[in-house]
C-alpha cells in the first residue's frame, strides 16, 4: 500500500487538488504552473491537519519528518539554509481552508529568524533597520498567535517609544530603536511564558503549523464555518513560503489588490500598497496606503508586469481575484490570489458583465454568487462610514438581516403608539409571542434576550423584512423600569440604539441606513437562474401585502399561508376571543360568522396579488391560548371589554393552559373539537376563489392544508368536513372550481405513514420547524440555551432550525415523499418551514424530488439562485 503523503511543493500540485491542499495552496500551485513569480514554497494537506486533531493535537513524527525533507529541498531551490549563519531562510507560515474564510485563522511571518540570524540579515542587506523590524514582527506574531500572549501589550511598547521619540509611524522609528523593542519583546515574553523565547528554526516550523492547525478550531473560525456551511472535518492547510520582504526600504512595499472593485463590481485593477511594508500594515489601517496608479509613476516595470499579471489571474481563474503581492527592491511576487469577496449588488454586476464579455457561460456565472448574499440586497443597510464610527454595545444572533435605528420601547402595545406618531421604533423584549404583532410590525427591529434563529421573533421579523436581533442575553431587561442594561450602562425607554440583523451588532446612539438599490443586474441574473432551476420557489405570506411583495421578488405561488396571523389585528382578535370564551357550539358559530368576511376578504386580496399561481391556506394552527392575555392586569381589562367578568375570563385561561402546548390542543385538533372552525375557514377560501374567479376570470384552484396530521385518521375526518362544505358552496354557485386538500408532515409519525395518508392528500407540505423539533425532542425557541455548548464541545456543527438536519429529519421528508409517491404517484410535494430559504436545504429538497420550496418573501431570490445552482450540480431528468 502506498505511504500516504502530507506535504507538497507548490510545483508538485494543481487546482483540482483544492481539497487537499486548501484554496491558498491550490492557487499557489496553479500560479507556480503559469510561470507567475511566485515565492517557492510547500503545502502541508488538510489531511494533516485532521490527523493532527485524530492525534490529540499533535504533529506526529513522520507529518514532521515530511515537512523537513520538503524545507531541505527549498533549501536547495533558493540557494538559502534554514537557521544559516550565512544565508539563512526565512519563511512565512499561512493558513488556506478549502473555502475563503478571510481574517478566521493564523499567519506568521519572518519565522527563521533568531539573535544570530538577526545579525546575519543585517550584514547581508547591510539594512539593520530592516532586519530588526522583521525580528520585532516575528516575535510579535509568533507570541500572539503560537504562545496566545496578546498582540495588544507589545503594540502598548512600540507607542511608547514612538510617544518617547516624537514620533507617529513604525517606519520613523531607527535600527536602535528597533534593537530596544525586540529586547523588550523578548523580556516581557519569558515574564509571560516563564521561558526563553525560541530560537531554534525548526522548533519555530512546528510550532507555528501546529498553532495554523489549531486556528483550525479557534471560536472566530467555529462561528464563520457554523455560518457558511463549512464542515469541521474539512480542516486548514498551511502553506509555508520563502519570505520575500517589502519592509527593505523605499524601493520595497506590499499591498492588497483586486481585479475588479469589490464594493461597486465596477471593472478596473482596485488595489492599493505602502511601501517599506509588510502584509499587515496594508491591512492595520495605521497608515494610508497608496492608489495603484500612483506605482506607475514609481516603478512603470513594476507597474506594468503587475497589470499584466492581474489580467492572466482574472482570465484563467474566471473570477474577479483578491490578490496579495509584495515589491523586493523592485522585483514584483504574488502571495496569493483567490475568488475575491464582494458585496451582493457587486457580485450580479461582476457576474452578468463576466458572462457579456464571454469569460463566463449563463451556469458558470451562476455559480459565482453565493445565494445568501441576496438577502442583503433587500434590507436597509448601515452607511459605511457611519459605521466605523459606531460603537457595538452587544451582540446577539443575527436572525433577520438589515439595519434599524430608532428609540427602544418595550411593548407591542407602546411601540405602535410610538409609530403612529411619527417615531422609528426598536421593540426590546425578553422574547415575542403572537400578541406582539402589531408592536412587531411598527418596529423597525426587534431586539430580543432570549430565543433562537427561528424563534417566534426570528421568523416573523423575516417574513416581513424587519431588521432582529436574538437570544441577546447580554440585555439586562427590567420591564417595570422600562429599561435594559448592559454592564454598567443603562438604556431607557425612548433612548436611541441600532442594530444589525445581518451580524448580530448592537450599537449605541444613530447610524444613518441607506436603502439598498436593486439594478438591472438583478433581473437579468435571476432570469438566468429561473431558465435552468425545475425546482418553484414559493413564498410564506399571511396577508395581500406580504404576497405582493413575494410575487415581486419572483415568488411563484404562496406555500404557506398561516390563516392565524390574520387575526391578530386589534379589529379582529376581539372576535377571535369572542370565539374563544364562546359557552357552546351556538355561540361560537355567532362569532364565526363574524370573523368569515374579514378572512374571505383577506383571501380575496391574496388571489387577486397571485393572479393565477397557486395558494396554500393552511387551516388554524395554535392553541387558542396564545390569543389570550395571562396577566391578572390584562385578563381584567379585556374582560370589561368583552362585557363578561375576571373570574369567567380567568377560568377561560386557566382551563385553555397546557403543559406543553406546543404538543397540545392545536392544529388538526382543534378543528376535530370543534368543526364549526373548519366550516368557517372552507367557506372563507371557497367563497374568496369563486368571488376572484368571477371577477377577474383567474383559473384558481385553492390549497386547503390540514395541519398537525400524525394519523390518517384525523385528516379523514377534518376533510370530510372541508369537501362537504366545499362542495356545497360550489354546488350552490354554478361555478366550476378545482381545489386541493393536503397536509402537512410535521410529525414523525406522519412521515414514517405517509403512504396511509397519501390515500387522503392530494399534497404534502413538510413543515420542518416542527418536524425538527418533535425529531430532536427540543423547543426551538428553548434550544438557543443549550447549542451554544454543543457548538462549543463540537457535539452539533450547525443549527438544526437554520440548516435542515439532512441525516435524520432529512431521511424522515425522503422517505414520506417516496411512500407518498408510492400510494399518488402525482402527489404534489413542498417544504413551507424556514428551511425553505436556506441553500444547502434547498439544494436537498431538489435532490429528493420535491416540487417546490416555500420561505420568507425576503429570501426567495436566495432559494431561486440555490435552485438553479441545485440543477446544475445535480440535473433532474426531463
Amino acid at each position: 500500500m502506498e505511504k500516504k503523503k502530507y506535504v507538497y511543493h507548490f510545483s508538485e500540485g494543481n487546482i483540482s487538488m483544492k481539497n487537499l491542499l486548501g484554496g491558498k495552496g491550490a492557487n499557489l500551485a496553479d500560479m507556480t504552473s503559469l510561470g507567475i513569480p511566485v515565492p517557492k514554497g510547500f503545502t502541508v494537506t488538510t489531511e494533516a491537519c485532521n490527523k493532527y486533531y485524530e492525534d490529540g493535537k499533535v504533529i506526529t513524527p513522520e507529518v514532521i519528518s515530511e515537512i523537513y525533507v520538503k524545507m531541505t529541498e527549498l533549501e536547495n531551490l533558493t540557494g538559502k539554509k534554514f537557521g544559516s549563519l550565512e544565508n539563512p531562510l526565512l519563511v512565512s507560515v499561512r493558513s488556506g481552508a478549502r473555502a475563503s474564510m478571510p481574517g478566521m485563522m493564523d499567519t506568521i511571518l519572518n519565522l527563521g529568524l533568531n539573535d544570530k540570524t538577526v545579525e546575519v540579515m543585517a550584514k547581508l542587506t547591510n539594512n539593520p533597520r530592516f532586519a530588526y523590524d522583521s525580528y520585532r514582527r516575528f516575535i510579535q506574531m509568533f507570541a500572539d498567535v503560537v504562545m496566545d500572549v496578546e498582540k495588544r501589550n507589545f503594540e502598548n511598547m512600540m507607542d511608547k517609544i514612538k510617544e518617547e521619540k516624537g514620533v507617529k509611524f513604525d517606519t520613523e522609528l531607527d535600527a536602535n530603536d528597533l534593537k530596544k523593542l525586540v529586547i523588550q519583546f523578548k523580556e516581557f515574553y519569558k515574564e509571560e511564558k516563564g521561558v526563553e523565547f525560541p530560537s531554534d528554526p525548526k522548533i519555530q516550523l512546528i510550532e507555528a503549523i501546529s498553532a495554523v492547525f489549531r486556528s483550525w478550531d479557534n471560536p472566530r473560525a467555529n462561528v464563520y464555518r457554523r455560518l457558511n456551511d463549512i464542515p469541521g472535518d474539512w480542516g486548514t492547510a498551511v502553506s509555508v513560503q520563502e519570505m520575500v520582504f517589502g519592509n527593505k526600504g523605499e524601493t520595497s512595499g506590499t499591498g492588497v489588490a483586486f481585479s475588479r472593485n469589490p464594493s461597486t463590481g465596477e471593472k478596473g485593477i482596485f488595489a492599493e500598497y505602502l511601501m517599506n511594508a509588510q502584509g499587515e500594515d496594508v491591512v492595520a489601517g495605521i497608515r494610508t496606503p497608496k492608489d495603484i496608479s500612483q506605482l506607475a509613476k514609481d516603478m512603470p516595470k513594476v507597474y506594468e508586469q503587475f497589470m499584466t499579471i492581474v489580467n492572466t489571474l482574472e482570465k484563467h481563474n474566471k473570477d474577479m481575484q483578491d490578490m496579495e503581492f509584495t515589491i523586493e527592491d523592485k522585483k514584483l511576487f504574488f502571495l496569493q490570489t483567490r475568488s475575491g469577496k464582494r458585496t451582493a449588488q457587486a457580485a450580479l454586476k461582476i457576474a452578468v458583465e463576466l458572462v457579456e464579455e464571454g469569460m463566463l457561460t449563463k451556469k458558470e456565472a451562476l455559480m459565482k454568487v453565493d445565494p445568501k448574499q441576496l438577502d442583503t440586497l433587500l434590507h436597509p443597510n448601515f452607511d459605511i462610514v457611519a459605521l466605523k464610527e459606531a460603537t457595538i454595545i452587544a451582540k446577539g444572533l443575527p436572525a433577520s438581516p438589515g439595519a434599524a435605528c430608532g428609540k427602544v420601547y418595550f411593548t407591542a402595545e407602546e411601540a405602535k403608539i410610538r409609530h403612529e406618531a411619527g417615531e422609528s421604533v426598536i421593540l426590546v423584549r425578553l422574547e415575542t409571542s403572537p400578541e406582539d404583532i402589531e408592536g412587531m410590525v411598527a418596529a423597525e427591529g426587534i431586539l430580543t434576550v432570549r430565543g433562537g434563529m427561528t424563534s417566534h421573533a426570528a421568523v416573523v421579523a423575516r417574513g416581513m423584512g424587519t431588521c432582529c436581533v436574538a437570544g441577546c442575553s447580554e440585555l439586562k431587561v427590567n420591564e417595570e423600569s422600562k429599561s435594559f442594561q448592559i454592564g454598567q450602562t443603562v438604556y431607557h425607554e425612548g433612548d436611541f440604539i441600532s442594530m444589525d440583523g445581518s451580524t448580530g451588532n448592537v450599537y449605541a446612539g444613530v447610524i444613518k441606513t441607506v436603502e439598498p438599490e436593486i439594478n438591472g443586474y438583478f433581473e437579468i441574473f435571476m432570469g438566468w437562474a429561473d431558465e435552468v432551476r425545475s425546482l418553484k420557489v414559493r413564498a410564506n405570506a399571511d396577508t395581500p401585502k406580504d404576497t405582493a411583495q413575494a410575487v415581486k421578488y419572483g415568488a411563484e405561488g404562496v406555500g404557506l399561508c398561516r390563516t392565524e396571523h390574520m387575526f391578530f389585528d386589534s379589529d379582529r382578535i376581539m372576535l377571535i376571543r369572542e370565539m374563544i370564551v364562546a359557552k357552546d357550539e351556538a355561540s361560537r358559530r355567532v362569532a364565526l360568522d363574524k370573523l368569515l368576511p374579514i378572512q374571505r376578504g383577506d383571501f380575496v386580496g391574496i388571489y387577486e396579488e397571485l393572479k393565477e399561481k397557486p395558494a396554500t391556506i393552511r387551516f388554524l394552527d395554535p392553541p387558542l391560548h396564545e390569543f389570550l392575555p395571562h396577566a391578572d392586569e390584562d385578563i381584567k381589562n379585556l374582560a370589561k371589554d368583552m362585557g363578561i367578568t375576571f373570574k369567567e375570563l380567568k377560568a377561560t385561561v386557566e382551563s385553555l393552559h397546557e403543559v406543553n402546548p406546543m404538543m397540545g390542543h392545536r392544529g388538526c385538533r382543534l378543528a376535530v373539537s370543534y368543526p364549526e372552525i373548519a366550516e368557517m375557514q372552507t367557506r372563507a377560501v371557497i367563497e374568496a376563489a369563486i368571488d376572484v374567479k368571477t371577477r377577474k376570470g383567474y383559473n384558481i384552484v385553492p390549497e386547503i392544508m390540514i395541519p398537525l396530521v400524525g394519523d390518517v385518521k384525523e385528516l379523514k375526518f377534518v376533510k370530510d368536513i372541508v369537501v362537504r362544505v366545499a362542495d356545497q358552496i360550489i354546488a350552490q354557485s354554478g361555478i366550476d372550481l378545482k381545489y386541493m386538500v393536503g397536509t402537512m408532515i410535521e410529525i414523525p409519525r406522519a412521515a414514517l405513514t405517509a403512504d396511509l395518508i397519501a390515500k387522503e392528500a392530494e399534497f404534502f407540505s413538510f413543515g420542518t420547524n416542527d418536524l425538527t423539533q418533535m425529531t430532536f425532542g427540543f423547543s426551538r425557541d428553548d434550544a438557543a440555551n443549550f447549542l451554544k455548548h454543543y457548538y462549543e464541545k463540537k457535539v452539533y456543527e450547525f443549527d438544526p432550525f437554520q440548516k435542515l438536519d439532512q441525516v435524520g429529519v432529512g431521511k424522515l421528508i425522503k422517505m414520506a415523499a417516496d411512500l407518498g409517491r408510492e400510494t399518488r404517484p402525482n402527489i404534489k410535494l413542498g417544504i413551507c418551514g424556514e428551511h425553505g430559504g436556506d441553500p444547502s436545504s434547498v439544494e436537498f429538497c431538489h435532490n429528493v424530488g420535491l416540487n417546490y420550496v416555500s420561505c420568507s418573501p425576503f429570501r426567495v431570490p436566495v432559494a431561486r439562485l440555490a435552485a438553479a445552482q441545485a440543477e446544475i450540480n445535480n440535473p433532474r431528468k426531463k
